[in-house]
């Protein structure tokens, strides 16, 4: 703990030396003379928590949402215009915290966190972009948001108060809260599970390798199968996808029943899916179960996916799909239910940005998995 606590504070010096020399070297283009500059030099404290941001200027960014007490913030904030990659150098690595608060759900991604991540930085953010996918409640913080208030002035009122307390309360005091050696024992653990979760996750060669696996690779099968096949191929697909789109808004799941053993690790959760398919076949629907540890507002996280197999048989126009779920994680499970277009020559099941859930949610939570 002192040696990661001990670089942090080294990467944070060099941030608020680097700060300085920036303030510095702007007021002598100015025309300010050195000598009345000292002040330059009690800006920023390498002991003090020091939250960094970086971001464009479109409205939904939300640039200033931070500076809505101006009490607050007077003489605590620092504006480094000429954003490059030789500052993001000082800034990703020596900010304790990364700050972000777009306008939910406009947000596309948020890169920067990441790369504070693997610095040990950690994020205070909206629920939006990469974190809204990898934020576990331990590796940083969410900033709550007012997503049903209509009037932006008011919903940025909200989420500001929301952000100050959060820091107030949350970040400050787990920063500040130091043993007996000078380190914060609670910030560092967070920081460790930072790294061990987010670690694998935000790197490039792993966006890399995803990209290749699951959309790359099967797009030049798809390229090659089509090419390999009749001239009418290429032809036939497109009449199948202007089928599928016309026929999706009538595809619905109608129903879905659940059995199995008691709920404990290495059951099996068997599910049974009755859906209405618009027309289509089970040779055009698929039917998967996706299922994961369930969060407190019963959103799945880290989701995984079971195909479900197709019934034979005359059930009165409806389809009637099954399978069975192991229950291999322990703690709260949700799982729910999805129709997706299938066809041997799509790129992926998402190709036609097409999917269907149940109107009311299929899943469920138990709290004692075990």
């Amino acid at each position: 703990d002192e040696s990661i606590w001990a670089t942090r504070r080294v990467l944070r010096q060099r941030l608020v030396e680097e700060v300085r020399r920036r303030l510095r070297e702007s007021w002598l283009q100015r025309g300010v003379s050195d000598a009345g500059l000292g002040w330059i030099e009690e800006v920023f404290d390498p002991d003090v928590l020091t939250i960094g941001f970086a971001r464009r200027v479109p409205s939904y960014k939300r640039l200033t949402l931070m500076l809505r007490d101006s009490e607050l913030v007077r003489s605590r904030i620092v504006f480094l215009p000429d954003y490059d990659m030789a500052l993001a150098h000082f800034l990703v690595a020596g900010a304790d915290v990364w700050l972000n608060n777009p306008l939910r759900p406009l947000e596309a991604c948020g890169t920067s966190g990441m790369k504070v991540s693997l610095n040990g930085g950690l994020n205070v953010s909206v629920r939006d972009g990469w974190w809204d996918e990898w934020y576990d409640g331990g590796n940083g913080w969410e900033i709550p948001t007012a997503d049903g208030v209509a009037d932006p002035s008011r919903r940025d009122e909200l989420e500001a108060s929301a952000l100050y307390e959060l820091i107030a309360k949350s970040v400050a005091p787990l920063f500040y809260d130091r043993g007996a050696d000078g380190v914060p024992a609670g910030w560092i653990e967070m920081v460790r599970h930072n790294l061990r979760t987010l670690g694998p996750l935000v790197q490039a060669d792993r966006m890399v390798g995803d990209y290749v696996r699951n959309l790359y690779a099967p797009a030049a099968q798809a390229s090659r199968a089509l090419a390999a096949g009749s001239r009418s191929a290429a032809r036939d697909l497109a009449d199948w996808k202007r089928r599928v789109r016309e026929a999706w808004p009538s595809v619905h799941v109608e129903h879905v029943e659940t059995e199995g053993a008691e709920l404990s690790l290495g059951s099996r959760l068997n599910v049974r899916v009755v859906a209405a398919l618009g027309g289509l076949s089970t040779d055009d629907v698929c039917a998967e179960v996706v299922y994961g540890r369930a969060a407190d507002d019963d959103e799945i996280i880290d989701p995984g996916y079971v195909t479900l197999t197709p019934d034979e048989g005359d059930f009165g126009g409806a389809a009637h799909f099954t399978g069975s779920v192991e229950l291999g994680r322990p703690g709260p499970f949700g799982y729910t239910v999805r129709l997706v277009p299938k066809h041997p020559l799509l790129a992926g099941r998402a190709e036609l940005g097409l999917i269907t859930y149940p109107d009311a949610p299929a899943g469920m939570t138990n709290g004692d998995l075990r």
